[in-house]
Formats: C-alpha cells, structure tokens, sequence
C-alpha cells in the first residue's frame, strides 16, 4: 500500500504551476510523528535567506533568555516591507525580529555565524552548507543593510554593526532543499523536539513565541490577509521559499522561484493557499491537534482491528497510512474502529476512507465500525 499523499501533492503542484515547468518547483511536508512527503524538484537547492529569521531568533531567546532578547526587540507587526527602517523612535528596537532591521539585532545578539550554522543542521538533520556566491554579491550590495545596523548601533541595541549584518547575510546564504525546510518547520511544530532524532532543540515556550510572532509578522505588509486567508504561521524568502507551521501537525515548505509585489513566491503562496483549504490547516480550524488516531491494533485468528481515538485530522490520518505501509494486515478481514473517534474533519474522512480503498483494491475485506451503528465516514 501507497500513501495518497504523495499523489495528491503532485497533483497540487501541477495545477499550482498551470503547465509551466520552466522553472523548479517543488512542496514537502514533516509531519510530527516523522512522515516526509514531497512533489516536484525536491532536490533543488536555494538559499534560506528570510526563513532563517524564525530560527534565528529562537536561537536568541535559547541563549539569552526571553527578557533579554524583547529588551532588544519587539514583537509587534510593522505593517511594512521586509527592508523598511522601522524602529522605534523612542527606544530604536526594531518592531519584530522578522523585518531585516530585527533580524540583524538577532544575528548581533547570536554573535556568531557558526553557531548559528550549526543549529540550523541539527534542525534540518544534516549538515547545512553556505552558497559563498550568494553572500558575496549580497555583501557587496549591503548598503541598507548596513545602515540599519548603524541605526541599531547608535541605540545600543547592538555593538558591532558590520559584523552583525555579515552574520546575518551568511545566515540568510544557507543552502537548503524544501525538505530540509519542511523538517525544520515540523520542530516548531513539535514544540521544539526534532521529530526523527527526538532531541530536544528549543523550548516549548520558544516554539509557540516563534510561531506567534510569525503569525502576525511573518508575510511582512500582507500579514493580517496571509492570517485572514491561509491561516498557517508562515515565513518567505525572496529566494522563492516559503515555510509554514501547523502546531501539533506538520511542518510544510513549497518553493518557486517567481515574487509577487511582497517578495513572496507566486506559485508558492497558491501552493499554501491551496494546502490550507484541501487539507484543514487553517490555525483557527475549532478541530484539536492530535499526533496520532491510531489507539491499538487488535489480532486474533480471524480480523485485525484497528482502534482509532481522539480527533481524525491530517496527521493523525496519515498516521493510520504509516502503521498499514509499515506493517499490512495479517489476515484477511479488517476492521477500522472509529467509535472513539471525535471530530472528524473533511482530510481525515478522505483520508481513511482512501486507505479502505486500497485495502479492498489489496484483496481485503474492510468493514467500518462507529458507535450506535452509524459510519460518520459516510
């Protein structure tokens, strides 16, 4: 048995690009209980550039500690362009750490590249490389940049201006596929534990400020309609990356390399947009994360059972998949209990109700059971 995922995001992603496979194009999802998918060129490789912000600054707050870091920098959307000099005019804070002037009071609060580099692998799972091309020409034109730093500097928000916009633009030259991306995303989404390692990389406490700050700040001028519409704490990259964070679910990116006016990839913001809708990752869906619906696996010499508990969402769907690929059914008859299930969404139902397909497709025989001899998958 095959997961549909991996069919429905090719699907996605041909109708995203609409026939136009002139230029890469790629999506991929981790989900917490350590599941990839991906579509498209996966291999390809970009600079993170303004996705590193997020974990930058959870980085910061790692190391220093949540005071430290907000008496540096804000946490209020600016309503303005990633570049913008934005401060504060009484304190000189820049307004988020997600805006340029922000991400360079956190790459001079860091202090230093390496660490940073290293941090990042340990979330993404292997060693990260920097595209020196990249940072180069990005360092010969670091005029604004370096002017923001200046400003920082002169508010003793930071104290070597040059070096921090040299971290932060070495940051930014990581080079990284979606997946890397999309397992670094599904931290967050775990609350700060690295769903195939199991180590813990961040706080709890830090993964939800990240992703709240990257709710309200992440898509820079378009962050109240990205929150409005999409509804997945995001962050994008003028490389043509965007990643996103479900808490408790998954982890995405998508990537195409062409910018709307707000510097955020075309295709991907319409890859987002779509993967909110379809699959039920709006934020503010009333249906509560669960890490996995598949409570037990009962045998005896005649069925296998499998006993389905708490919310039927995406991941805890997929969860489901993941238990039949890895181990398919000994005997002939199978049994979905989904009595002690609650709330099931439109993905989960989908979901299980493709995995009795192919079950049956395999040769087995599938019943349904729910409880007062209903099938709420019906």
């Amino acid at each position: 048995m095959r997961s549909p995922v991996p069919e429905y995001l090719d699907e996605l992603l041909r109708e995203c690009v609409q026939g136009d496979d002139s230029e890469p194009a790629a999506m991929a999802l981790t989900t917490v209980d350590d599941a990839h998918h991906g579509a498209g060129d996966v291999e390809h490789r970009f600079t993170i550039q303004s996705m590193s912000k997020p974990f930058a600054y959870a980085l910061a707050i790692e190391r220093l500690g949540w005071d430290a870091v907000h008496e540096k920098i804000d946490v209020e959307p600016s309503g303005e362009a990633f570049n913008e000099i934005s401060l504060d005019s009484e304190t000189g804070r820049p307004h988020n750490p997600m805006i340029n002037a922000g991400a360079i009071a956190t790459a001079g609060l860091i202090g230093s590249f390496d660490t940073f580099a290293e941090f990042a692998s340990k979330l993404a799972g292997r060693e990260l490389g920097i595209d020196e091309d990249v940072f180069a020409s990005e360092m010969d034109d670091a005029h604004r940049n370096l002017a923001l730093a200046h400003l920082l500097a002169a508010y003793e928000i930071i104290d070597e201006p040059v070096e921090a916009v040299e971290h932060y633009l070495r940051q930014c030259a990581l080079s990284v596929d979606v997946r890397d991306l999309a397992t670094m995303a599904s931290v967050l989404a775990n609350g700060g534990v690295h769903p195939d390692s199991g180590e813990r990389l961040m706080a709890e406490r830090t993964a939800i400020q990240v992703l709240s700050v990257m709710a309200t700040c992440g898509m820079y001028d378009d962050a109240g309609d990205w929150l409005a519409s999409v509804g997945i704490p995001a962050k994008s990259g003028v490389s043509g990356g965007i990643i996103g964070v479900l808490p408790g679910q998954v982890g995405v990116a998508v990537f195409s390399p062409e910018l709307d006016d707000h510097g955020t990839s075309v295709v991907g913001v319409e890859m987002m947009r779509r993967l909110s809708d379809e699959m039920g990752m709006h934020l503010m869906n009333p249906g509560r994360p669960s890490k996995s619906a598949l409570s037990d696996v009962q045998i005896d010499d005649d069925q296998t059972v499998y006993v389905l508990a708490g919310d039927l969402l995406f991941s805890s769907a997929e969860s489901l998949f993941a238990r039949l690929i890895a181990d398919a059914p000994g005997t002939e008859a199978v049994i979905l209990d989904i009595s002690r299930v609650g709330e099931i969404s439109d993905v989960g139902r989908r979901m299980v109700l493709e995995a009795k397909s192919r079950l049956e497709e395999d040769g087995f025989t599938v019943r349904v059971v729910d409880a007062d001899d209903t099938n709420r998958l019906d």
